[in-house]
Parts: C-alpha cells; structure tokens; sequence
C-alpha cells in the first residue's frame, strides 16, 4: 500500500530461529510432573497473554533432553500455528523454565530490530491475523509451516516507535483487564446479594471428606453418602434457616410438568431451545428457533411460556445455564431432554424469583453431590422438589430480582466497554502502522505492503492526533 507509514519485510529478515515442541505420550506418566517445568499448549497462548490455567507440567529431563530444541528464553515470541493459528504472547522470566507443544512455535528474533512484544502485538492484531493465515494450510485442521512463518510479513518502524506503541497497547490491555474484573466482581456477588436479602447468613464453606452421621437423619430409602457431606448439608440448613420460613419448592411449582399439544396441529410452529441456545452463567440468555410441532412432538422436553428451565446434566447446570422461556410460538416450546422444566402453580410467586434461586454459584456448586448416574451425571427431580423455599410476597421477590438485574445490566455494559477499548486500541495500533485508510483496506495492505518509510513525519503527525 503506497500510503503506508512504514515498509513491511518478511518475518524471515528479523528470525534468528524457530522451533516447535512436541507431546510426550500422554500415557506415560513418568514423562510427566505435578509442577517445575510449564507445558504449554495452545489454550495458554491468547492475544499477547499467556494464562497459566489448566497447566501441564513435564519432567525436567523430557525438558533437557527430548524436548530441549523447544526450551523457552525468556523474550521468545510464542505462536500458535494450528487451529486457531496466529495468537500470540511473549515469555517472560516469570513463566520459565517452560516449554512447548507442536501446535505453538517459538519466534526468537533480533530484538535490535523488533521488541518481541511488538511482534506479538502485530501478530494479534486483524491485519496480523489475515497475514498470518493466508499462508495456511491443511483442509480438516488449519495449519502453518516454518517457510509460512518466515513469510509472514511485519510493518517494522523504529524501536523508539514500537516501544510507544507496545506502551498504548499495555495501557488499553490493562485497562481492559481492570473493566472486566470489575464486572466479575459484580456477578460474584450476586450469590452474596440474593442471601443478604433473604436475611441469611454468609456461607462457611466446608470441605470435609470424612464425616458422621447420625443414624436417625438418614431419610429412608437414600443411600448416596455424597448427600451428607458437610458442604451440602450446610448449605441447605443455611437456607432452611431463613427467618420469614420455608417450604418445598414442589409446593410452589411444579416440576417436569406435562403439557397440552390437542390445539395444535402437526405443521403449527412451535419454540426451538437446545441445550447450546441457553447461556453460561445464569444471565438467563437465550436464543428460540421455530420448528414445526411434528418436527420436536417427539425425543425433546415440552415447555411453556413462563416456565423456568434449569440444566439436569451435571456440567451444563454448573455452567449456569437456566431462563425463563416466553414469547414463545403459538406458547409452546420444545427443548433439550436435559432440561428440568418448573412452572409456577399460583400467583404470588415469580418466575424470574424461582430461576434466580435455583441458579445460585453456591447452590449449582453443591448440588453436584446430589447427582446421580456413573457415566453422566444429572441432577435429580427430587433435588429441586425438596430444596427449601422461602415463603416471601412477590413484591419482595422481585425486587431482588431487580437487584440482580440490575448488577447484571452494569457488569454487561462494563464488558462492553473493555471490548469496544480493545477494538479500538488494536484499530489504533493497525492505523500507525498501516495508515489512515478504512480498515479494510488495510487489512488487504497487510498481505503485502510497499511504500517509503516515512517513520519521521508520521510520527510528528501522529502525536497531534487525540
């Protein structure tokens, strides 16, 4: 592109070497170690960070010895190269001693040419992106080789220059990371919020494997020990503790509760919800296709408008995902056998109420001990229909759920803010580099870019800009 600031090179030019790792076999415990060195793959490379969850570790002589080419230095440029190929991040001292899978190469550059935060930063940006992939490869996994790599090409200006834009890039990183701690903050303590105003109070978690139990506090017929253990039984005491009293909840819902299909006919339309069309969470999201009633009459859970579905399957009901269905076509709906399905029996009872407590962090937490089943595991009817339920009037309830909402519209418009100042810290940092065309024009720029390198007056131009 004529316009550009800077001229672009290969990766080639400022590559001082390249390698990738490899996975010891996965069956061979001995190659691998609780802690010490860092196994890194391609979930812990993300958009110039690397996030140390979910690590592996392998023995320090697979580190020394089978995977020595692949050893990090603190300053290598990581890059994941299949999948989702071009993220990028930069290894620091405090992520050593480390190493690598094959699905990330390691980038050690000339770093008197280019800062490797720089090179990160590009690689992550969506002109980077569209550089990198266009060299991919492979039709069922994308893929790239080392000559992709050295193909790739950087916009390069001076140092003095990559380090003010790595300096921008830091600061709307941080920024960004403040912005959505906050709103993690704010929906970690809806649990705290519900509880404070039931007039409950605050949890004492226990964790105890062993334990006693009275003989007498046994129900008849239950067998499970997991339903006895410290953490559940506490929890559910808590809530039967609750100073305006308690009932079942079967005694305001109902559960799994049939439904009337005689006024509609085959081809009426009905509600779609599967299972992936209900948010993480608890946020209550969700998404409806229309389908006609002989397509689902048969092999998915009936619902109504109104009712609240709450996620039986053990992993998905600890993701949080529960709503209150409405608007649906012709009322009706259809939905994922994995859905626990409560209406409420009366007025005086809210909906909204009813999904907010069942969907408690805490109570999703504890409720895996009541799951049944050796392969999956779901939560049982029974659970639900015995949970104590507070007897409080409707206007109370939905004023905490109000409350709820309310810190749930704050904590969304706060992630929208962290988004919308990424996006446009990364529009910034393409616009320096590529100039001031639209950004599709720079992100075809990005494939190969020719011009002067007018470094000196962008940069006097540059610092005039807001």
């Amino acid at each position: 592109m004529d316009n550009a600031p800077f001229s672009a090179l290969p990766l080639s030019e400022i590559l001082r070497s390249i390698a990738s790792g490899a996975t010891p076999k996965r069956n061979d415990a001995s190659l691998y170690a609780d802690s010490g060195v860092k196994f890194l793959r391609i979930l812990n490379v993300d958009d110039g960070e690397i996030l140390e969850r979910d690590l592996k570790y392998i023995t320090g002589e697979v580190h020394q010895n089978d995977l020595a080419r692949s050893q990090l230095a603190a300053g290598d440029a990581l890059m994941t190269i299949t999948g989702r190929v071009g993220s990028a991040a930069v290894a620091g001292e405090e992520h050593l001693p480390a190493n690598i899978n094959q699905h990330i190469a390691r980038l050690r550059i000339n770093t008197a040419r280019c800062r490797p935060e720089f090179l990160s930063e590009w690689l992550n940006c969506p002109a980077g992106l569209q550089s990198s992939n266009r060299f991919v490869s492979g039709g069922t996994r994308a893929a790239l080789d080392y000559g992709a790599i050295r193909n790739i090409r950087i916009p390069l200006p001076p140092v003095d220059i990559q380090d003010n834009l790595i300096a921008a890039m830091d600061a709307a990183r941080a920024q960004r990371k403040a912005q959505l701690a906050e709103a993690d903050a704010l929906l970690a303590g809806i649990d705290g919020l519900l509880l404070e105003a039931l007039g409950l109070t605050p949890w004492q978690e226990d964790t105890r494997r062993v334990f006693g139990v009275n003989c007498g506090d046994v129900k008849s017929g239950t067998v499970g020990p997991a339903l006895y253990v410290p953490e559940l039984r506490n929890y559910l005491n808590r809530l039967r503790n609750n100073p305006a009293g308690v009932k079942p909840l079967s005694m305001y819902v109902e559960v799994n509760p049939s439904i009337d299909l005689s006024n509609l006919s085959d081809d009426a339309l009905v509600g779609f919800i599967p299972m992936e069309a209900v948010a993480d969470g608890s946020t209550g999201e969700y998404k409806v296709a229309r389908r006609p009633l002989t397509q689902v009459r048969k092999g998915y859970t009936p619902f109504r408008n109104g009712d609240v579905l709450w996620a039986k399957m053990l992993s998905c009901m600890q993701n949080g995902k529960s709503c209150v269905v409405d608007e649906l076509p012709n009322g009706v709906g259809f939905g994922s056998t994995e859905f626990h399905v409560l209406r409420v029996r009366s007025t005086g009872i809210a909906k909204e109420f009813v999904k907010e407590y069942i969907s408690q962090a805490t109570l999703r937490r504890v409720a895996a001990y009541a799951a049944t089943g050796s392969v999956q595991q779901r939560v049982p009817a029974e659970f639900l229909k015995d949970l104590p339920f507070p007897e409080i009037p409707e206007s109370r309830q939905n004023e905490i759920v109000a409350s709820i909402n309310r810190r749930r519209q704050q904590a969304r418009r706060l992630r929208a803010a962290a988004d919308a100042g990424w996006r446009a810290a990364k529009q910034q940092f393409e616009a320096a580099l590529l100039g001031d065309s639209p950004p599709e024009l720079r992100l075809s720029a990005a494939c190969g870019m020719r011009g002067m390198d007018k470094g000196i007056s962008w940069w006097y131009s540059a610092k005039r800009r807001p």
